[in-house]
């Protein structure tokens, strides 16, 4: 029995033919991103949402017993509403020739309908560049010329997605909430390829051959492709020793440069171009030695004074504004570690933490107002990666125009403990290219049990964890609220902990 077209193997196949063959006959070989369960969910939330914002409307979706969509129950549905002249019909279906799609949201319109297609990306009708866009054309251009070809007049082709500028005051404003881009200009194009591109697609998902395809740009847009470990391995780029591709600081472009003119491995890359950091990668990676600068090291160790405050925020990113004053996908801190040493004679650490409580409402008050009880005005704060803190300290202090001045100086008076190894003044084979604290830590301490982020609780083992664990314990049974809030607690502490080993090393 042949194989059709959905409108998402149609995207995927626009983004790259292999990529939609793997999906159909090889999805074993798929490494799936760690947001991406996330990202679904949001996507489904956003859709139910934007469903509202046009009012009444007839939703299509039915199910087999199985659980599986019944397709053709939803094309007659379909069709049944539209002879009634429903004026929004959701998950509108439609079928010709093997190409099916569903539309997010069909309008009635005067002389016909109009397709909306939502997606969760925010964007902005003040600032945004339309090119931010581009990655949606294939599967709006697909989706109506299936409608066109089933003798629907498609009268107009739109992108409802959450508008970047909206900040939530009171209830929630679905007019607000979203925008909406006319994509017609955008998409002609496409649309005109579209029949050319659907017989090649047909022609590669109905063949037991897998596709020739070497790695490209599209490899790694918008992100990393579930199968690109898979090709880089059956084009030659093994695990046996270091690559191209595992050379900290260069983009993906630049890597596939040198992938194309048969620089693969280190030896290889020796004589090219290469920043510092990346030569010293390479060169402490192939003799297998570290590389310590110590008058770097003493210098950034000059900038701190006593008593130190080792900090970290975990934060929950919402795409619906929860809460006053939020935005779209803003980072809402709702927990932190801090360590405290009050000098460098005392060998002996404090400490605090934040968590707030499990019951949906917003966070942000009491850990500010606990953050100012907890660190003084003036006091060396270190952080690792200082641009998130900075950002939610400064986002804190706007909310509360009382805790303003104390919530600045907190930020003014951060200090980055990723600076020497981002500039290059330590480093270590088993960093592997990376600065970040997860490679950063069990590098320097390989045999130390206590200092493994996998020996935590597999409720929460890093922050896309935490992020998502924490808005759902206030649904959860009070015992496995106990033990989700003892999983983040743990986790955040390891954090700052994971901080201070890294300062006395």
């Amino acid at each position: 029995m042949s194989k059709g077209l959905s409108k998402s193997r149609y995207t995927l196949f626009s983004q790259c033919p292999k990529a939609m063959w793997m999906r159909t006959y090889k999805p074993e070989e798929a490494v799936e991103d760690a947001g991406a369960e996330a990202r679904f969910a949001q996507g489904n939330m956003v859709g139910d949402l934007a469903m509202q914002r046009f009012g009444d409307f007839v939703e299509v979706t039915t199910f087999n017993e199985d659980g599986t969509l019944d397709l053709k129950a939803m094309i007659d549905r379909t069709q049944e509403e539209m002879s009634k002249g429903t004026s929004i019909i959701c998950e509108a279906s439609f079928s010709v020739a093997g190409n099916y799609c569903a539309v997010d949201i069909l309008r009635k319109t005067d002389d016909g309908w109009a397709i909306y297609e939502v997606k969760s990306s925010s964007f902005s009708l003040v600032n945004g560049n339309k090119k931010d866009l581009e990655k949606y054309v294939p599967d709006i251009a697909y989706q109506k010329w299936v409608l066109t070809q089933c003798g629907v007049n498609v009268t107009g082709t739109y992108l409802v997605c959450l508008n970047k500028d909206y900040v939530r005051h009171g209830d929630l404003d679905l007019q607000q909430l979203f925008v909406e881009i006319d994509m017609s200009e955008m998409i002609a194009d496409e649309y005109i390829q579209v029949p050319t591109l659907v017989e090649e697609a047909m022609t590669v998902i109905n063949s037991d051959q897998e596709p020739e395809q070497d790695l490209h740009e599209g490899c790694n847009k918008p992100y990393a492709c579930a199968f690109l470990e898979y090709c880089k391995r059956i084009h030659g780029v093994t695990e046996d020793e270091p690559t191209v591709f595992d050379v900290g600081g260069m983009t993906f472009g630049v890597k596939l440069k040198h992938y194309r003119a048969g620089r693969i491995t280190f030896p290889d890359l020796r004589s090219e171009k290469l920043t510092p950091n990346q030569r010293r990668q390479i060169e402490c990676e192939l003799n297998q030695t570290s590389y310590i600068d110590e008058n770097g090291i003493r210098d950034f160790l000059a900038k701190l004074t006593f008593p130190l405050y080792f900090l970290d925020f975990e934060t929950m990113q919402d795409a619906i504004p929860q809460y006053e004053g939020a935005k779209v996908y803003s980072q809402i801190p709702f927990q932190y570690s801090l360590h405290v040493r009050n000098s460098r004679e005392e060998d002996h650490y404090e400490h605090r933490e934040f968590l707030a409580p499990s019951d949906g409402s917003d966070p942000r008050r009491a850990l500010a107002e606990q953050l100012c009880r907890d660190i003084p005005m003036d006091v060396c704060t270190l952080v690792y990666n200082q641009v998130f803190e900075r950002g939610r300290l400064k986002e804190l202090a706007g909310l509360y125009p009382d805790l303003s001045e104390h919530l600045l100086k907190i930020r003014d008076h951060i200090v980055d403990l990723i600076e020497p190894f981002r500039d290059g003044h330590y480093y270590v084979p088993a960093m592997a290219g990376s600065n970040s604290i997860k490679s950063v830590l069990p590098a320097l301490f390989p045999d130390e049990p206590s200092l493994n982020y996998h020996n935590l609780s597999e409720l929460c083992q890093n922050g896309g964890d935490a992020m998502t664990i924490f808005p759902k314990i206030k649904d959860m049974s009070s015992d496995d609220a106990v033990a989700a809030r003892e999983a983040l607690l743990r986790y955040c502490e390891l954090d700052t902990w994971a901080m201070v080993m890294v300062w006395e090393e």
